[in-house]
């Protein structure tokens, strides 16, 4: 028993889901031929899956499934925003963990994805000998093999080496791709990407071969097969279909409204999130949730004291008509001159934002220079619903392929899509080339800030992330004021981590 039994379930050890989408009961005790013997059963184990994505892990407080991710492994820890004057956390966010193979931030994605992949081959391993209908049965499939593909391409941007240092040919992850819990031996990276693909095309055709659609916003359906696939093509460097299922993802959905984008967006489902996570009430966890960690109006102690910030250099890029800024606490020079350091303020900056946002901050919540106000909770104390992947995303990641296939024209046309809506004055750009791309580039990183995207897109494109004190020109708080090179940390990758290696003796 004591194989893998930290970073691998017995099949449908999560709670299952029955009734609606919040009443669960325990199935680990449960025969699995019961629980996975009709459809309707295994579309529970499919609905706990989701629920998964929203739950409190390893009895520590903020290892909430996906917003973990987003915040800790994707956002806090990249070049553009920062968890003000939160220095006790300084070693997580310059990433200085990366070769610790006993710490919880090393663990912890490897345990939580695996936990996924572990149940969603319960499905894929047994849903064929299930009671009900062949197209129940193919969607419900499909819906678990799009669950095991972004576990494994989560896994690979964390603990494997960013694609264009070694074009596929380094160590890659254990592709767990039945129940057997044995030892097993890592893959190489082209035979994980190969896995993830051959996942996805098997779930497309399934999906297709159902007639099905999926019904709420948390669970995959065919348009989040297309965007996974295209997440994982990009970070490939697969640029052909990185820009082909991009565009097949945005399919059904469109762009958020000003209004939208600048009142709940990102709390709220709309027609722009292709896939998200769901939280509700009557069934959060509380100060363990996603916006108690980034939430501007939380009243979670963390949010309150430490706010997150846009960088400034990131936003004064940004031209002053772009009504996204509004969401932004950016400063005058006067106002900045009267922040402290880490960039506090109790004086005129202060006193503008409870005057101008005062709905989007607590009432004993700290102001510093660049809050961001895009992310407010639904309910407190740090509830409510969030995106995973974006209309938006697809134009960006559809633009940044384009321009690598030399696709000049067609790149400008679909970051003008991305930027006009919300900036009546901007132009078709005319850049061309790496111009172009780097244009593509800055405005992905601020239409995307603090949606888990900033550190695995700096991997990916080998950048340094470079942060700048106030005294330097920037906003970022000393301890945090860093640079940290393609080559720092293991090239950005985390080791694996003692838990396996102790008890997989076919893993170094």
């Amino acid at each position: 028993m004591k194989k893998f039994i930290y970073i691998s379930l017995a099949a449908l050890a999560l709670s299952a889901c029955s009734g609606d989408y919040l009443d669960t009961t325990p199935t680990a005790q449960k025969d699995k031929a019961n629980v996975l013997g009709s459809t309707e059963k295994a579309e529970l184990a499919v609905n706990g899956l989701c629920k998964a994505m929203s739950s409190q892990y390893m009895s520590t407080q903020g290892f909430n499934g996906e917003g973990t991710i987003l915040n800790w492994y994707g956002t806090f820890t990249g070049n553009d925003a920062q968890k003000c004057n939160q220095t006790s956390w300084a070693g997580v966010w310059n990433s200085a963990y990366h070769l610790r193979p006993t710490v919880t931030f090393t663990v912890y994605p490897w345990f939580y994805y695996y936990k996924l992949v572990s149940n969603a081959n319960a499905v894929i391993c047994n849903i064929d000998q299930a009671e009900g209908t062949e197209a129940d049965k193919a969607f419900l499939k499909a819906q678990a093999l799009t669950f095991r593909a972004y576990s494994f391409f989560r896994l690979a941007q964390l603990y494997t080496y960013r694609w264009s240092d070694h074009q596929g040919d380094t160590d890659g992850i254990i592709l767990r791709i039945d129940e057997s819990l044995g030892d097993q031996a890592l893959a190489t990276q082209k035979e994980t990407y190969a896995q993830i693909y051959k996942d996805l095309d098997e779930a497309i055709s399934l999906y297709q071969k159902s007639g099905r659609d999926r019904e709420k916003f948390y669970e995959p359906g065919l348009d989040v097969a297309y965007a996974i696939y295209a997440k994982a093509a990009l970070t490939r460097e697969d640029w052909q279909n990185a820009a082909k299922y991009a565009a097949l993802a945005r399919q059904g959905h469109s762009m958020m409204t000003i209004d939208e984008y600048i009142n709940g967006g990102f709390h709220s489902e709309n027609s722009e999130w292709i896939w998200g996570v769901f939280d509700e009430e009557i069934q959060t966890i509380s100060f363990y949730s996603f916006f108690a960690y980034i939430g501007c109006n939380s009243s979670a102690s963390n949010c309150r004291n430490y706010p997150v910030a846009i960088s400034k250099e990131l936003i004064d890029q940004i031209p002053e008509s772009d009504s996204r800024r509004n969401l932004y606490l950016v400063p005058t020079d006067a106002e900045y001159a009267e922040c402290n350091a880490a960039g506090r303020s109790t004086k005129s900056l202060y006193k503008r934002a409870r005057k101008d946002y005062p709905d989007c901050l607590y009432e004993t919540s700290l102001v510093y220079a660049y809050m961001q106000f895009k992310f407010m909770v639904a309910f407190y104390p740090g509830g409510g619903s969030f995106p995973l992947i974006r209309y938006a995303e697809m134009l960006y990641t559809e633009a940044e392929a384009d321009c690598h296939l030399g696709k000049d024209a067609e790149a400008q046309q679909l970051l003008f899509e991305a930027v006009h809506q919300y900036d009546d004055e901007y132009s078709m750009s005319q850049s061309t080339g790496d111009d172009l791309l780097t244009e593509v580039k800055l405005y992905r990183r601020f239409d995307l800030w603090g949606e888990g995207n900033d550190w695995f897109d700096y991997k990916r494109w080998g950048q340094p992330i470079v942060r700048k004190t106030k005294a330097q020109g920037g906003s970022f708080k000393s301890e945090f004021a860093v640079t940290i090179n393609p080559e720092d940390g293991n090239a950005w990758t985390w080791v694996i981590p003692q838990k396996e290696t102790d008890y997989n003796e076919l893993v170094d």
